[in-house]
């Protein structure tokens, strides 16, 4: 694939986007780069493109695989692994939220459910300090139950919702914000 200044561009914010997200930039390079390429691309040809240490690109390529972004491919008469990426938005979306989860969300509720079993125990916290506790505890699991409710929707129901945006507020009864 040519690099063109508009896809180096692209690449480029993509890098920059992920180290925001508390992605590597090298590994948020990768992807967008195979992201973009319609053939599977071998790690050296990575390496050469984007002017990354062969290395590098091997994690890289490690980490995109753990995430499931990334897949290896092979090719007839080529011993050396081909690398793709994930082209399906909805399913690359789904896939990062579903590691996400995994890797931040759940590990953060099994902390807040032992806290709110020691705290509950504890008489040295304030009540308003377990209470904060707790009501970030239920917050949590809302939005975990949220997501477990959204991920067995299908896709185009997913799509439909996305779509309808803020205009299903409307359609809510009103009231006062909460914290």
């Amino acid at each position: 694939m040519k690099i063109t200044p508009s896809i180096e561009r692209y690449i480029l914010h993509w890098g920059e986007m992920g180290t925001r997200w508390g992605v590597n930039r090298s590994v948020s390079q990768i992807h967008a780069l195979l992201y973009l390429s319609p053939d599977a691309l071998t790690a050296e040809e990575i390496s050469e493109t984007l002017g990354i240490a062969r290395s590098n690109v091997s994690t890289s390529l490690k980490e995109l695989q753990a995430w499931q972004l990334v897949r290896v491919t092979q090719k007839l008469g080529d011993r050396r692994d081909h690398f793709t990426a994930e082209k399906d938005l909805w399913t690359m979306l789904l896939t990062i939220v579903a590691e996400r989860k995994k890797r931040e969300i759940d590990p953060t509720l099994s902390l807040l459910r032992d806290t709110k079993l020691d705290a509950s125990e504890d008489p040295e916290i304030a009540d308003e300090v377990k209470e904060r506790m707790f009501r970030m505890l239920e917050f949590i699991e809302t939005l975990a139950s949220w997501y477990e409710k959204m991920q067995k929707l299908p896709k185009p129901t997913l799509v439909a919702l996305m779509k309808l945006g803020t205009g299903v507020a409307k359609f809510l009864p009103k009231g006062k914000d909460t914290d």
